[in-house]
């Protein structure tokens, strides 16, 4: 393997302007050093020869805490200073040069517990610390033992909340603010003095409320699970929620005050927004088994309770000997907000859900196994998916079951149509197009029925869409059934009412036309065609209006402006008079 050190980098910069690498930085793709190999990594002349491996694979960053034993030797030998003398570390913050200015860059590249003997050039070879002399003039080198370094990090990046890192966490996190954490701390004045602290167990709170004070959601929400910090608070940030201190008894914070907190993320609950608009929030208990979850028309079975916010039992499954709950998704065969929940989980997940009216029961009252759902209540569900088998994709299928699955979801689709459920009905079209897409070659004595379901699920997509207002997707619907069926008469009779909604009644006339010519009987549309020429007369009317207006406008600002060319002539012409009596 050929070594590729800061001279040859160095090089290539010279070489090529538009490279990112900065000089004196150590390159990545260079091999890790062998004990006893040196290497200068450094462009200035800092050289590293390594004498211990260390463990992990991090490494501090400038403005981390590090602590390090160190031995300073000049160029003749002489040992200038030592930790290990002393018999204690030297812990400081990298970036300040506080031993030698040019050994930080060495140090970054460390691993913890390893050693490293580095080699400063003259000029880079003496820092700021006020025990430790080195002579300017000198070669040295510090042989560096890396012991540990704490991390240090600006949270909000105005020096208000500096947290170091004592105790990394686990993967896990970092939380949101509609996550409820469990958090354990310790807070005190800098002259040491405890002003509050949680008890052994900790303290839960949703992040989104926040606690003590602002800058404890702040920190949360960088720390992963388990994770162990101290934070450094300056009063922008430690001002404490007066409300919260006095109800749990403690002493008043003096104003402008620098707070230390000892903080533990000891554990989260992750909340999950179901819906998008908070009005189905799920709050998980115990994580789920792998990646899979329920999604729309899974076959489930779930034990559950449902309570009202003050806690009152609604009704309960799967529990005291009682038979679990099975359902489809997306069938309504629940609440909706439940519904909803339930796509989202995994097998073995244990949740809470929170569904508002609006998702739930509505304003109304409704009696349930155990008690009355008071109209407009929230109600909580407890619930743990025990099993689900997902809706078979259609990529799973031979090109037989994807026609049937086809024809099943045009089906379903059409009784939900005929009972005003508009939006599921839509689902249904969609999901049966997906299982004969245009992409997928059919046998030719399938493609005739292929054909026909496709045709039959866009024009009842487009005649939903229609129901519900969205007239650009009904055009569009439309349009794909022109595209095989040029003279479909359906497709042209929904597209052009699509079009008299949007005010596009040229284009709504057109398909009018060519339907009447080929279906010239057509009762319905002969009737929006009346409907059309009433739109068209209205139309004429307003733009009649809108132009006499405007003729009237301007034939008011040519008449004004007549009379002032006049009065200015008049006025021209009176100081020419003027001018000329003047003269004589």
């Amino acid at each position: 393997m050929v070594e590729f050190s800061m001279a040859n980098a160095q090089a290539f910069i010279d070489e090529d302007d538009e490279l990112d690498e900065e000089p004196g930085e150590e390159i990545e793709s260079a091999p890790p050093l062998n004990v006893g190999e040196e290497r200068e990594i450094n462009s200035n002349g800092l050289k590293k020869k390594l004498l211990k491996h260390g463990h992990g694979w991090e490494t501090p960053e400038f403005g981390d805490e590090v602590t390090v034993h160190y031995v300073g030797i000049l160029h003749d030998g002489t040992k200038s200073v030592s930790t290990r003398d002393k018999g204690e570390p030297f812990t400081f913050k990298l970036g300040q040069e506080k031993v030698a200015a040019g050994l930080d860059r060495g140090i970054v590249t460390m691993r913890k517990g390893e050693g490293a003997l580095f080699t400063l050039p003259s000029e880079t070879a003496f820092g700021s610390s006020d025990s430790d002399a080195v002579s300017s003039n000198s070669v040295v080198q510090f042989e560096v033992e890396l012991v540990s370094w704490i991390t240090v990090v600006d949270v909000c990046k105005d020096g208000g909340i500096i947290k170091k890192i004592l105790e990394k966490g686990e993967m896990m996190g970092p939380p949101g603010d509609l996550d409820e954490v469990l958090v354990r701390y310790v807070v005190r004045l800098l002259d040491g003095i405890t002003v509050a602290k949680t008890s052994e167990h900790g303290v839960e709170f949703y992040v989104k409320d926040g606690h003590f004070c602002q800058a404890l959601p702040k920190a949360i929400k960088t720390m992963r699970k388990g994770e162990k910090v101290n934070l450094l608070i300056q009063p922008l940030y430690a001002s404490v929620d007066r409300d919260k201190d006095s109800e749990s008894g403690v002493p008043s914070i003096p104003p402008s005050s620098i707070l230390s907190i000892d903080l533990e993320l000891v554990s989260f609950k992750p909340v999950i927004n179901v819906t998008g608009d908070l009005g189905v929030l799920k709050k998980i208990l115990k994580e789920g088994e792998g990646t899979l979850t329920a999604d729309e028309g899974a076959a489930v079975t779930i034990r559950y309770t449902a309570k009202l916010v003050d806690g009152t039992l609604l009704e309960k499954r799967g529990f005291d000997g009682e038979d679990t709950l099975q359902f489809i998704t997306d069938e309504e065969q629940v609440v909706a907000g439940l519904d909803q929940a339930v796509t989202t989980m995994k097998k073995g997940e244990h949740a809470i859900v929170t569904v508002k009216p609006d998702y739930g029961f509505g304003n109304t009252e409704v009696k349930r196994d155990l008690a009355m759902v008071p109209p407009c209540s929230t109600i909580i569900f407890e619930v743990e998916m025990l099993e689900f088998t997902k809706e078979k994709d259609p990529r799973e299928m031979n090109k037989h079951e994807r026609i049937q699955m086809a024809q099943r979801k045009k089906e379903e689709g059409n009784l939900l149509f005929k009972n005003g459920k508009y939006q599921r009905a839509m689902k249904k079209y969609e999901k049966a197009t997906d299982c004969i897409n245009e992409d997928e070659p059919f046998e030719d004595d399938d493609q005739k029925i292929v054909k026909s379901l496709r045709v039959s699920c866009w024009l009842n997509g487009a005649a939903t869409c229609l129901k519900r207002n969205y007239f650009q997707e009904a055009i569009k619907q439309c349009s794909k059934v022109l595209e095989v069926e040029s003279c479909n008469v359906k497709a042209l009779y929904r597209r052009a009412q699509a079009f008299m909604e949007t005010a596009d009644l040229h284009l709504a006339e057109l398909d009018i036309k060519k339907a009447l010519e080929i279906d010239p009987q057509n009762r319905e549309v002969k009737l929006i065609q009346k409907n059309l020429k009433q739109l068209q007369a209205e139309s004429n009317k307003r733009d009649a209006k809108l132009y006499t207006t405007m003729f009237a406008r301007l034939s008011n600002e040519n008449s004004s402006a007549a009379k002032r060319l006049k009065v200015e002539e008049t006025e021209s012409k009176n100081e020419e008079n003027v001018g000329e009596i003047n003269m004589r």
